[in-house]
């Protein structure tokens, strides 16, 4: 299991496989009426853009601190299992990793009360609609989807800036 884990996160072809097959899948499941074809143009267009992305972010990352995208994964993970690197410029590069990712999630709480507001809203949307309509299940199973979405995300951003906030005071300790 760990190399599998260690290749999902380490290779950008792994993902994108990953994101192809769950978007064709999704892509016949949702949209049964259209033809296979489309379906595979469609999650290769969304694949391209998200990997692009990814990419994107890795490189950005790699050239701010001078480290390898692969160096940058593996601290991650070392946020992640609490580890503080003995080497002092892995040191340096997983503080500067540390003080992005914080800065992304605080400029991000921002509009956190917004989203979640428009995510409640749709919520109750759509458990009106469920209750007044003929057919309530869709609706209220989309309902309660976005709810546990929603705490979902609150949950793991959460945990995200607990991780953050140990490993730089950790840093901070070793110097």
């Amino acid at each position: 299991m760990h190399t599998v884990k260690h290749w999902f996160s380490h290779s950008l072809a792994a993902q994108a496989l990953v994101l192809f097959v769950l978007g064709l899948g999704l892509a016949a499941v949702f949209r049964r009426d259209g033809h296979p074809a489309l379906w595979a143009v469609q999650s290769l267009v969304y694949t391209a853009v998200v990997i692009g992305v990814v990419a994107y972010q890795r490189r950005r990352a790699s050239r701010a601190t001078g480290a390898r995208p692969d160096t940058l994964i593996d601290l991650g993970r070392r946020i992640r299992h609490r580890e503080v690197p003995e080497d002092h410029e892995e040191r340096e590069v997983m503080r500067w990793l540390v003080e992005d990712q914080l800065g992304k999630l605080e400029r991000g709480g921002r509009w956190l009360p917004y989203w979640l507001g428009f995510m409640g809203l749709t919520a109750v949307g759509m458990l009106v609609l469920g209750v007044t309509t003929g057919s309530p299940a869709l609706p209220v199973v989309f309902g309660v989807g976005v709810i546990v979405f929603s705490c979902w995300l609150v949950w793991i951003r959460k945990r995200a800036i607990e991780r953050y906030q140990h490993m730089r005071s950790a840093l901070r300790e070793r110097g």
